[in-house]
Order: C-alpha cells, then structure tokens, then sequence
C-alpha cells in the first residue's frame, strides 16, 4: 500500500506499534544498566534483527524487509522513544546496508546484507580523522594498489561501536601515482574486516551514558584483497553521499524519540506530583513549556517523514536538504525537551530514579554528529538561500 500525504499506511502502523511493544520490553532501565556495566544492548539488537526491524530498508532478496528509509526512521524513532535507542542502526543498516545494497558486487551483496539485516553481522562506520573533521577534503587515510591487492594506512576518530563490529567500511582515498598530491587523491570506500592484520583501535573516554563506545581507529598499512573496494574508486563521493543522507534522517529519528521520551517521562511526572493540594501539570509556567516542546518535536518529525519519504521517492537533492533541515530541527527540539523535562522534574530530574539526567549528554550528540548545526547552517544557507560560500 502506497503511504498518502501525511497518513502513514497500515503495514506502516502495524510496523510502528510492533517495534513499540517490544522496546517496551526492554526500556530505560534495561538501557541504562547495560551503558553503566560497560555492556552491550545485545538482547535487544538480536530480537530487532531477528524480527525483521533493524534491516526493514534492506532488499528483500538480500534478507531484508524490502521498505524504504521512512521505516527504519520508525523503528528508530520507536526504540528511542521507549528509551533504547540503538546507535548502530543509524550505522549498519542505514549507511552501509545503503551503500552496499546501491553499489556493491554480487558477492558483496550476498556476503553482508543478509547479516546486516538480521542483526548477526554489525558493520561500523569510519570517515572522521583527527585533523579533518568535518571537511572530508582533508582525509588523509590513503589506498593503495599492491599488485591485485590494496594497502589501507592512516586514522580515524570518534568512530561507533568497531569494537562490536565484524567489519568497517572505511572512507580512503586512492592514487594511482605515489607522488601524486593530496588535492588529487580520490575517496573510495573499503570493507575491513575487523580481524585484519594492522587493524587496531583504542577507545576514546566520554561523558555519555551509552552501551555504545567511541574510538580512535589505526590502520597500519593494512592488507585487503581486490574485491574490498565497494562501488568505483571513481564515484566515492556519489556513492558516500547516497549514506549520509540516511544517517542524517536517522539521526533526527533518534532525536525526536528521545524528544518523546523526554516529554512523556516529564507529562507522567507533573500530572501527579502536587504541591498545595494542586498537581504542579495544572500550572502554566510547566504547561506551556512542555506544550511547546512537544509542538517542536512534532514539526521536526514531519521534516523528518519528509525526508525519508523524498529519499525512498528517489529525490537525491530534496531529500538532502530536507535530511538536514530535520536533522537540525530534531537536534533542537530534543535538547530543548530534554532541558524542560529536568526542571519540570526538579531535583528528580537530576536522580538515577528518574532517568532523564542520563538524557541531557546524550540529547548534546543531535547537536553535533552526525554534521553539526553549524554546519547543516552553511548548506541550508549555500544550498537553500543561494548565499556566497563561507568555507
């Protein structure tokens, strides 16, 4: 059934109250203790994936539930809003399942969907350096050729879950004359296993209570055969980009969740807490607010909807600039709900109990990964307005 205007469709419905009722089962609490254990979200990964959620976007002949971006966004949007959100969804299935389901061989088709659709494979991530940040101009991770094979050298930083991963796609750029200059290396895309010899990572400490860790990522004149470079080492930045526009529209998934998240959490709290006899919800100083927040997080999620569905309809530019735009829009909303639900809450707000002081770190991630607001403002500004490049 073909979703129309606003109105999601039924298997849309029934996929969103499925994905609902099982993180329900899971929660903050189960969430929380695996983050401070120094634990993983495994029950939960391996029952999404075994459900069907986690690949929902990802070519039925491959294993996958043969949708579009605008589900997996859901299933997001659903596990963060019960408290669970699941990080590598945003990575594995998003970005790489993407990315190898539009450009990859046959062989690489088969080798990696099914596993990164059922949940028994996790593919990671990896594009930032130390020194580029977000000018991927400036990556310095080189490619290249030794006889059929290819040699992978250089860092990476801030990269998510490899230490739960089986493999990464990793962002190189290739040359094909050793001396050639650096404005002149081209970025082509490899999968590494996780194993491979001169692979090694160290991981970064951070304020942030998740199961997921970040890293810094080495690679030490690593040895791949031929058929680790996925799509053309010619058209890596087209191909780069057909991932980042669902990491993006994931990202404001998860954001708009946690948003969701926040508010109920707040609602629950102020429609029974009472002081002189009154409940504290029925005053306007915490009603509006929480109104108001509520009023952003639903704008943003329709910008949201808007570009997963430009994306899935094929529409390359609208959907990049609806992807940030909603990507912007959620990263605000949420900290700004996850703000008014700890002063609606008090000194609560700030306890283990209550779980929302977990949340305040965590919602400061939608402002900064994956491309921070000050950036989504350069392309809005460039790309939108037509105004003079900054950069």
């Amino acid at each position: 059934m073909t979703q129309t205007g606003f109105i999601e469709t039924e298997e849309q419905h029934a996929l969103r109250k499925a994905v609902a009722a099982m993180a329900a089962n899971y929660g903050q609490d189960y969430y929380l203790e695996k983050a401070r254990s120094g634990g993983h979200t495994d029950e939960l990964w391996n029952e999404a994936g075994k459900l069907g959620f986690i690949g929902v976007n990802l070519p039925e002949q491959y294993g996958g539930g043969g949708a579009g971006m605008y589900e997996l966004s859901l299933v997001m949007e659903e596990m963060a809003a019960a408290g669970s959100p699941l990080l590598l969804m945003v990575v594995s299935p998003a970005i790489n399942g993407t990315i190898i389901a539009k450009f990859g061989t046959e062989d690489q088709k088969n080798r990696w969907l099914p596993g990164i659709a059922d949940g028994s494979i996790t593919m990671a991530f990896a594009i930032t350096e130390p020194d580029a940040g977000s000018n991927s101009h400036r990556i310095t991770t080189t490619a290249r050729r030794d006889g059929s094979e290819w040699i992978l050298s250089g860092q990476k930083v801030f990269i998510s879950g490899i230490d739960q991963a089986q493999a990464v796609l990793i962002v190189g750029r290739t040359y094909k004359d050793p001396g050639a200059k650096s404005e002149s290396l081209r970025p082509a895309l490899f999968i590494v296993p996780t194993d491979a010899r001169g692979l090694s990572w160290t991981k970064i400490d951070m304020e942030l209570c998740m199961p997921e860790s970040q890293f810094q990522v080495f690679l030490d004149e690593v040895r791949l055969p031929s058929d680790a470079l996925v799509g053309s080492e010619d058209a890596a930045i087209a191909q780069l980009f057909a991932g980042l526009n669902p990491e993006r529209i994931m990202g404001a998934a998860s954001a708009v969740g946690m948003g969701r998240f926040a508010i109920n959490k707040a609602v629950d709290y102020v429609k029974t807490r009472q002081v002189w006899k009154t409940p504290i919800g029925a005053h306007q100083g915490l009603s509006h607010p929480l109104a108001q927040t509520h009023i952003e997080i639903e704008l943003a999620k329709l910008m949201m909807q808007k570009a997963a569905t430009l994306y899935d309809a094929g529409d390359d530019a609208g959907a990049a600039e609806a992807a940030n735009m909603a990507k912007y829009a959620a990263g605000e909303a949420s900290v700004r709900a996850v703000d008014q639900a700890v002063q609606s809450l008090g000194g609560n707000g700030l306890t283990k109990e209550y779980g929302i002081a977990a949340a305040v770190t965590a919602s400061k991630l939608a402002r900064i990964a994956p491309v921070s607001r000050e950036m989504v403002l350069n392309f809005v500004a460039q790309t939108s307005l037509g105004l003079p490049r900054s950069y």
